[in-house]
């Protein structure tokens, strides 16, 4: 590692372009030079925030002032064993170098992001939950081990039953108690490249729910797309997905449909026009009026409940479809809030939630739900019930009062017992914080902070944001 590295400044974005920071960026290749970069904080008094993809909403991976470590070269797959579906993977592996990995041999990833561009480091360090998290859980509940690296130089393995307080802390610990060098995983049999998926539109918030509540127990997979935008009556209404794995032999051309070049999402739109221009179109319309007619079109082009079959990766990596669409929300980019409330209390919260923004002149251009259960990870935000994200264009004009929406949409949330996701939303306090993941929770994980890290060299925008004092 050339210590001219850190004499340059290189400006790093979130994924939603909406928050940025000089930082010194390193890129290590293998533990060794991991190891280095901790010696030069030490000495040079700097702190280290760990990257991957870069694919967080909100300041996760950004440090200002600080160094930041780019795993995404730490890439390799160490071991595959495709009798028992284990498989050990570097911090950089990406979702995507995963599931082409092993699903000619008729596995998937257990659980996914919606996008395949995101490193299983991040991912770990987030703890993500996918379209199934009310069957298969958040993917830390299907790591077998890990190692890691902590900023004192000391390398362990850590599992359920190993070292497992920090194994449970770790797994959506931010990135702030050490780094993994090695990640073992479980993947799940599947024998189709395809999912049977069902698409039908709810006409409110409430049925909305409510079948996402009756419907999920049925499927593999349960999504719900949401229009925020729609007022009254319609208030809430949207499109549900169900999706279900094929059974052995349900597939005549499992092995055609299995295949990479099958999965591949395709470049051009119609077979016309390449999708890398399709976020240039899309702009004109990322305003309320002509999201509200995007919208209420897609809504009604959806009246007819349909069923078909679908690609592993068309029904996962929506994100994908469209390179870079996040640039069609403008230079300022897009703030991403997510929010998780028990079955109990999610319709009166976001309905109010949902009412607020529209009068305040600033609705949601998208809106996802899904169906949650909880899980024994320290920082968890995982509920018995929903959740719903939420995109914000933001702008130079509406930032301030964007900022004020979503500190009231906290107080909405945590009223309602809910809890939030710390790779999203970029406005909560250290006190909501407190707030929802408890004291306990707070002084467990910083008395395991100050054991791996006493030197508090793991910092990053985000920890300083929800764990400051």
């Amino acid at each position: 590692m050339k210590p001219s590295i850190y004499n340059t400044l290189t400006r790093l974005e979130n994924y939603g372009h909406s928050h940025h920071a000089p930082s010194f960026l390193f890129q290590p290749q293998n533990v060794a030079e991991i190891e280095k970069a901790f010696e030069t904080a030490r000495k040079q008094g700097l702190t280290i925030t760990l990257r991957g993809a870069g694919k967080s909403y909100n300041d996760a991976a950004l440090n200002g002032g600080g160094i930041v470590l780019d795993l995404q070269g730490m890439n390799r797959i160490l071991e595959w064993d495709p009798a028992s579906g284990l498989i050990k993977v570097e911090p950089g592996v990406t979702i995507h170098q995963l599931w082409q990995h092993v699903l000619p041999d008729g596995w998937w990833p257990p659980v996914v992001s919606g996008t395949m561009t995101t490193t299983l480091g991040g991912c770990l360090g987030m703890n993500i939950h996918g379209k199934n998290n009310f069957r298969m859980g958040t993917i830390g509940e299907h790591v077998i081990e890990f190692t890691v690296l902590l900023p004192t130089g000391l390398e362990i393995v850590c599992g359920p039953k190993k070292n497992g307080d920090l194994f449970r802390a770790m797994i959506g610990g931010l990135g702030m108690l050490g780094v993994f060098t090695t990640i073992t995983l479980q993947m799940k049999r599947t024998h189709s490249g395809l999912l049977t998926v069902r698409a039908w539109n709810v006409p409110h918030l409430r049925s909305h729910l409510d079948e996402i509540e009756t419907g999920a127990s049925e499927h593999d997979y349960f999504v719900g797309w949401l229009d925020a935008t729609a007022r009254g009556r319609g208030l809430g209404r949207g499109q549900l997905h169900a999706a279900d794995y094929l059974h052995e032999g349900d597939d005549p051309a499992a092995a055609r449909t299995l295949q990479i070049d099958y999965q591949t999402l395709p470049s051009t739109f119609f077979g016309l026009m390449p999708k890398s221009l399709l976020h240039y179109f899309m702009a004109p319309f990322m305003n309320n009026l002509g999201t509200w007619g995007v919208n209420t079109a897609k809504y009604y082009m959806g009246s007819r409940a349909k069923t078909y079959r679908q690609a592993h990766a068309a029904f996962h990596f929506l994100l994908d479809y469209i390179p870079d669409w996040e640039l069609a929300y403008g230079r300022s980019g897009l703030i991403q809030y997510q929010s998780f409330l028990p079955r109990a209390t999610a319709l009166e919260a976001w309905t109010e939630m949902l009412a607020l923004s529209q009068r305040r002149g600033l609705p949601s251009y998208l809106g996802v739900t899904k169906r949650h259960r909880p899980d024994k990870f320290l920082l968890t935000h995982a509920v018995d019930g929903f959740s719903l994200a939420l995109d914000f264009k933001v702008t130079g004009r509406n930032r301030t009062r964007l900022a004020g929406l979503l500190q009231d949409f906290d107080r909405i949330v945590v009223d309602a017992g809910g809890r939030f996701y710390f790779a999203k939303n970029s406005e909560t306090t250290a006190a909501t914080a407190r707030l929802f993941l408890g004291q306990d929770v707070v002084t467990r994980f910083k008395a395991l902070k100050r054991r791996c890290d006493p030197k508090n060299l793991l910092e990053s925008d985000l920890y300083r944001r929800v764990f400051g004092e």
